[in-house]
């Protein structure tokens, strides 16, 4: 697969998860106050909970259910009772578009 049209830098909303689903894979993409955009798996490990419900604070997104909070950066749980990663996903930026390929995950051992 390649990356494909996820949405528009412009319908990004700061703090504001989006949901979207390419090849049915559901995807929450944030633009952090930072102006960073994050793509990270939608679902929470914890329920099967959409995470773009939830709320960004810094670079966190949290389960709005059970308050897990999961790095945007690295897709970790912060806190309990999530204990699961979700996948965490490269962002392509091509004009006012945001790629993202739903096959490949970012390698975050490192982080």
């Amino acid at each position: 697969m390649s990356a494909q049209r996820a949405c528009g830098v412009s319908d990004l909303e700061q703090d504001t998860p989006l949901r979207v689903e390419l090849d049915g894979v559901p995807i929450a993409v944030v633009l952090d106050a930072e102006g960073t955009i994050h793509a990270i798996g939608d679902t929470c490990t914890h329920g099967d909970i959409s995470l773009s419900e939830g709320f960004v604070e810094g670079q966190t997104l949290e389960c709005w259910a059970h308050g897990s909070a999961f790095s945007l950066c690295t897709g970790k749980p912060l806190n309990l009772p999530a204990y699961e990663p979700v996948p965490v996903y490269v962002v392509e930026i091509d004009g006012d578009d945001v790629l993202i390929d739903p096959a490949v995950t970012k390698d975050v051992s490192a982080l």
